[in-house]
């Protein structure tokens, strides 16, 4: 049996159920809201976080991670604020039908490949921003991407996402985080817990396994708290170490969390990066030499 590849193990139904969804309810929320809206991200208006969520002629995110799979995951990682500083220029004045087409292309696009793809692809390396994962992978972490613009889109006026597309991103964000855990050989595990149960990931022995968490009873190093406030942690959106002073996220065993914080210093824009900065932050203080090795730049 060869090495375990989390959420990769699963297979592609349970992986195209989670995403598939995920761009569904992303979909209807742009189609509720004034994409002329700013939004809570500097800058960017719900037009600029639809337009860089679409799939256009200059801009065709599925398709190049098929085929770098394909090359054997040859490559380097795209420099991702710089392709979304351009896919936005190019596509501020877009009309909404072609915004909300765009965003329709994408989800088409992931579906056509967990439909018509050779299923040996799923577990072949393909470059993403954050390094050489699975593309099974990196087809899930657009769950956890549609979950936090999801997030954003509410202060243009969207109903919040629901739960289960939360837990979604949660489990695709558990996957890459373990994914790269494995990759750089470290062994160990954390669970991001809810009041619903979450998701843990265990790396070891240069693989990684993804599994739900039971609500209620946490093991290991862990950090609890509501679905979209673990996301809005580990996407940047707050900084966690007020809502860890108010109670509002917990840290459970600081100790295992830090074994995780070289993955921070090679890979400093890595989603969940704040919240393993966190566990830093907790035994060194804000200003403290841990504090600041890992504070995000």
């Amino acid at each position: 049996m060869g090495r375990h590849q989390g959420m990769a193990d699963a297979g592609r139904d349970e992986v195209a159920g989670r995403v598939l969804r995920a761009w569904d309810v992303f979909i209807e929320q742009a189609e509720a809201v004034d994409l002329d809206r700013p939004s809570r991200l500097s800058g960017w208006r719900a037009q600029e976080i639809c337009v860089h969520l679409g799939c256009w002629d200059d801009h065709a995110a599925m398709a190049d991670l098929i085929a770098s799979a394909r090359a054997g995951g040859a490559g380097t990682p795209p420099d991702v604020d710089a392709t979304n500083a351009r896919v936005t220029a190019a596509h501020r004045d877009a009309s909404r039908e072609e915004v909300l087409a765009a965003l329709r292309r994408n989800r088409e696009a992931s579906a056509r490949y967990l439909a018509e793809e050779p299923e040996d692809l799923d577990t072949a390396l393909t470059v993403s921003v954050v390094g050489r994962i699975p593309l099974l992978s990196v087809v899930l972490g657009q769950a956890y991407e549609l979950a936090v613009h999801g997030l954003d889109l509410v202060s243009c006026g969207a109903a919040p996402p629901p739960p289960d597309v939360l837990q979604s991103g949660l489990a695709a964000l558990t996957d890459v985080t373990g994914g790269l855990a494995a990759s750089m050989e470290i062994d160990g595990e954390v669970t991001l817990a809810t009041p619903d149960g979450g998701w843990t990931f265990v790396s070891s022995g240069g693989g990684w396994t993804v599994h739900q968490a039971p609500a209620g009873r946490i093991e290991g190093p862990a950090v609890e708290g509501p679905a979209d406030l673990l996301l809005e942690a580990a996407s940047g959106r707050i900084n966690p170490v007020p809502a860890v002073a108010r109670r509002k996220l917990k840290v459970h065993d600081v100790g295992g969390l830090l074994q995780l914080a070289p993955i921070v210093q090679a890979v400093p824009g890595i989603p969940g990066g704040p919240i393993l900065q966190l566990a830093a932050r907790t035994v060194g203080g804000a200003g403290g030499v841990l504090g600041r090795l890992f504070r995000k730049g």
